[in-house]
């Protein structure tokens, strides 16, 4: 068993038309800081955007897509806010005030006590292992809601945020229901070494 953790923001949004974006802005990790991009498309494809083939290798061993996409990708996030840029997406989103705050605690009380309290009121699930054999553990530390931002696909307007009615499907959990920006570590245990 290999353990490593990663640290950052994850930022979600989803839209009218059916597109979500999971956005990933990884301060802390044993590739570096890196980014990187999970989208569902309203036909239903999975889709990563990566900003090199070691990101890509990463995230792929980890969560299921269709298809990857490496290239030139701009992700900043601090918390408040979050800006992309690349593939054609113009996102800009921002949160409101902190909705709650969690100081760090051991992984048991995130398998067995915040998993089933997240599950039940956001729709979020905190430990789990995805179909590829990776186990996760995710310690949110802040959230915050959005409340505001602008996005654009190709140069058309995806309109105003909304709940995320149909799920992502890349790994065993799905972002909250609302879209919001959280502040979070990963402890990600994979079942066997890999190369990093």
């Amino acid at each position: 068993m290999q353990d490593i953790q990663i640290k950052g923001t994850i930022s979600s949004v989803g839209f009218p038309d059916g597109n979500r974006f999971v956005i990933g802005h990884w301060t802390n990790s044993p590739i570096g800081e890196f980014t990187d991009l999970m989208w569902g498309t309203p036909e239903g494809k999975k889709i990563l955007l990566a900003t090199n083939e070691r990101v890509s290798n990463f995230v792929s061993a980890i969560y299921d897509f269709d298809e990857t996409r490496i290239g030139d990708l701009k992700i900043d996030s601090d918390g408040r806010s979050t800006f992309v840029s690349g593939f054609g997406l113009k996102i800009n989103l921002r949160g409101g005030s902190i909705r709650g705050f969690i100081p760090p605690r051991p992984l048991y009380f995130t398998r067995f006590i915040e998993n089933p309290i997240a599950s039940m009121s956001m729709g979020v699930q905190t430990f789990g292992t995805s179909s590829r054999g990776v186990t996760e553990w995710y310690q949110a530390r802040k959230w915050r809601w959005v409340t505001s931002g602008e996005t654009e696909l190709n140069g058309r307007s995806l309109g105003s945020p909304c709940p995320f009615i149909e799920p992502l499907r890349v790994g065993f959990s799905e972002p909250p229901r609302r879209s919001a920006i959280v502040e979070l570590q990963v402890t990600i245990r994979f079942p066997s070494p890999i190369a990093l």
